[in-house]
């Protein structure tokens, strides 16, 4: 049996007033998704556990299977994993957006969707600057992924550090930023980064070229997402599966390394609207020929929400449907019996422009054991399905042992 994940980022969504009250996957065409449905079992999943703060983080780590209670430290350590970076035990890292500061407000957590090598450049020129001022107390890593993702590695950090309030960025564009910096006692340094940041990337020529395009600059880093080194069993370990990710994002490609899954390398893999969607579920194919499991990640219906367009959430919505799911009922027949697990992570809603902690809707079908299930997949028949996972990281276990498909 070969087990397929698939996680269409932030697709979940409340009714949406200019769609006449469907939300996004309602309004969207999708035949694979519906197939499947149809054909499987549907329905809802609490991924973000009371207390939590939505976001891909804790939503994944519940995707994969862990208890984010047990097992999550922060999103910072997981991302460092994908840097090769080895993280000692009092050190501390950060996720590191670029970002776009007008006036008062936070325009943009992506800095205008900044290309990374900008940012690359911008990051490497930061990290000089700081490592000459405060001689290795922290350091700037550049990310391997989007342009905007990024890494601050604090050595010997305190617990009180691990513990001040940090905002994710996408939750707040619009808003001013000034409310939501770090206000604990302990934070100080923190903010002290920040505003060196913005005298410091606002005066930098790359960022006077892409003002003089039409660009929103990178004028800023924002710290988030700080945490400790994890550790928590492999896939190997609980399931018995040797498998891997297909994924733009640094954080799934964290959480795959401490999993003991292979981070599988896609070509044109973007974690945005122009991401190879079909190259992914060929190399997920592929890789199932001598492997067990595969999960494949998808940013642009999270990166849709997040901007704000329902239009462009239907669009991401029905590329993974076509283009991933169509590409994969194509070419699973040759490798033998298969399952399908397909859910997002969170809701990323049209109207908020950011997450939010409803159960999500889930599908699991197999194809040795077929069942009868609604001909439309969306938040409402799942809904309407009556069957509710209350601990989201339970799913993958039933998934794999059975119980659902």
């Amino acid at each position: 049996m070969k087990y397929i994940l698939i996680i269409p980022d932030g697709m979940g969504d409340v009714p949406v007033k200019s769609l006449g009250g469907k939300t996004p996957l309602e309004a969207a065409h999708t035949p694979n998704m519906d197939y499947f449905a149809a054909h499987g079992v549907v329905g809802l999943t609490q991924n973000i556990p009371k207390g939590f703060i939505p976001g891909t983080d804790i939503g994944s780590m519940s995707v994969f299977g862990y208890d984010p209670a047990k097992y999550f430290t922060g999103r910072g350590p997981l991302e460092a994993a994908v840097h090769g970076i080895r993280l000692g035990p009092g050190d501390l890292a950060f996720r590191c957006n670029l970002v776009t500061l007008e006036k008062d407000k936070l325009k943009d957590f992506s800095a205008d969707h900044v290309s990374l090598k900008e940012a690359r450049s911008l990051i490497s020129a930061f990290d000089r600057l700081v490592q000459k001022k405060f001689k290795g107390k922290v350091r700037f890593y550049p990310g391997k992924g989007t342009g905007y993702r990024h890494l601050a590695i604090f050595a010997n950090a305190g617990s009180a550090l691990s513990k001040v309030k940090c905002t994710p960025p996408h939750d707040i564009m619009g808003k001013p930023f000034e409310k939501y910096l770090p206000k604990d006692k302990d934070a100080l340094f923190l903010n002290e980064l920040m505003v060196l940041s913005r005298d410091f990337l606002s005066r930098h020529l790359l960022n006077q070229k892409r003002i003089e395009k039409g660009k929103g600059p990178a004028n800023s880093i924002w710290l988030w997402g700080q945490g400790f080194p994890p550790d928590f069993p492999t896939y190997g370990k609980r399931f018995g599966l040797r498998g891997g990710v297909i994924t733009a994002v640094d954080l799934l490609k964290g959480i795959a390394i401490h999993a003991g899954l292979r981070v599988i390398r896609v070509p044109g893999v973007t974690g945005y609207f122009d991401t190879n969607y079909v190259g992914k579920a060929l190399y997920a194919v592929n890789f199932l020929k001598k492997n067990d499991f595969v999960v494949i990640h998808v940013e642009a219906t999270d990166e849709a929400g997040h901007i704000g367009d329902a239009q462009l959430k239907i669009k991401a919505i029905e590329d993974v449907d076509k283009l991933v799911l169509g590409t994969l009922r194509e070419r699973m027949n040759g490798l033998g019996d298969y399952k399908v697990l397909l859910l997002p992570d969170h809701f990323t809603c049209v109207a908020t422009r950011t997450h939010s902690s409803d159960p999500v809707p889930f599908l699991a079908y197999s194809s040795a054991n077929k069942k009868t299930g609604p001909e439309k997949f969306s938040e409402k028949s799942a809904k309407k399905s009556r069957l509710m996972v209350k601990e989201g990281h339970r799913l993958m276990e039933l998934f794999v042992g059975g119980s659902l498909a």
